[in-house]
């Protein structure tokens, strides 16, 4: 069973687990998701025909609600248990437990750990290219380079400290197969949009220096990203302010109307917002 396969059995298995005592009905209410997942679920027959079909819909939203809540409850847990314990060391059993339900419940909506890492690295991806579309929007393009650099680091930073399960499943040594796709096309996109970003400052810089450029820039940021991961508090607020002014110390020299080398001397040592309570 493939991951749609997956995600399209739970959603009808959600009827079942959230109102189990209309089981007939609610597997009725998702006939496309049954039919997909190859008959998972009940059976819906005559007994769906027979709810007045405002009432059979209120339900099926009820229902759905419920099953939402469930899904959240059980990516939470999922999300504190791979963080704890590495994804491979991670089990259903512990995860069930982290979200206080039975094992039993948890394979009612996902049918192995495998499922439910995709399902939890999917929703963190959609968050990720929402944080990653702010952060590297044209629109930083006009401020200093030292606003600039906290206008862009600034929420790709925040996303990664809130989501700490996010490292863990995209560059894991033990990250699963169809995740482990997913880290090429996100480098690339990264890289990509970081070389756009420096063609527009430096429009006269040959196109393999600005690639260049851009990769570096990239490996600063990861490399600075798993320091300032390793710690909390204030020493982490610290470790983003070096990782900052490394950057800017890079790039400076690079763009002449921020000032050229001897603008180093403008670190941003004081402008970093704080991410940890």
């Amino acid at each position: 069973m493939n991951a749609e396969e997956a995600r399209r059995a739970r959603e009808a298995r959600e009827a079942q687990e959230a109102d189990p005592a209309g089981g007939a009905e609610g597997a009725g209410g998702v006939d496309s998701a049954q039919g997909a997942a190859g008959g998972a679920g009940a059976t819906g027959g005559a007994g769906a025909g027979a709810v007045a079909p405002g009432k059979s819909a209120a339900k099926r939203v009820r229902r759905q609600a419920r099953g939402e809540r469930r899904i959240a409850q059980l990516l939470q847990a999922a999300a504190s248990v791979f963080c704890t314990s590495g994804y491979t060391a991670a089990s259903t059993n512990a995860i069930a437990r982290e979200a206080g339900v039975s094992p039993g419940t948890l394979y009612q909506f996902f049918p192995n750990k495998e499922a439910i890492a995709i399902e939890l690295s999917d929703r963190l991806l959609d968050s990720w290219r929402e944080s990653h579309g702010q952060a590297l929007s044209s629109g930083h393009l006009t401020l200093p380079l030292d606003r600039m650099l906290d206008a862009v680091l600034d929420p790709l930073i925040a996303f990664n400290c809130e989501n700490p399960a996010f490292a863990i499943l995209m560059h894991g040594p033990d990250t699963p197969g169809e995740i482990a796709k997913e880290i090429h096309t996100l480098h690339d996109s990264v890289h990509t949009r970081v070389e756009e970003l420096l063609a527009a400052v430096l429009p006269d810089t040959p196109a393999d220096v600005r690639s260049r450029t851009a990769n570096m820039t990239v490996g600063m940021f990861k490399s600075g990203l798993q320091l300032i991961m390793f710690h909390e508090g204030a020493e982490r607020d610290a470790y983003i302010v070096e990782m900052k002014t490394a950057m800017y110390r890079y790039l400076a020299p690079l763009m002449p109307q921020q000032g050229g080398p001897d603008s180093s001397a403008q670190t941003p040592a004081a402008t970093t917002t704080t991410t940890t309570g």
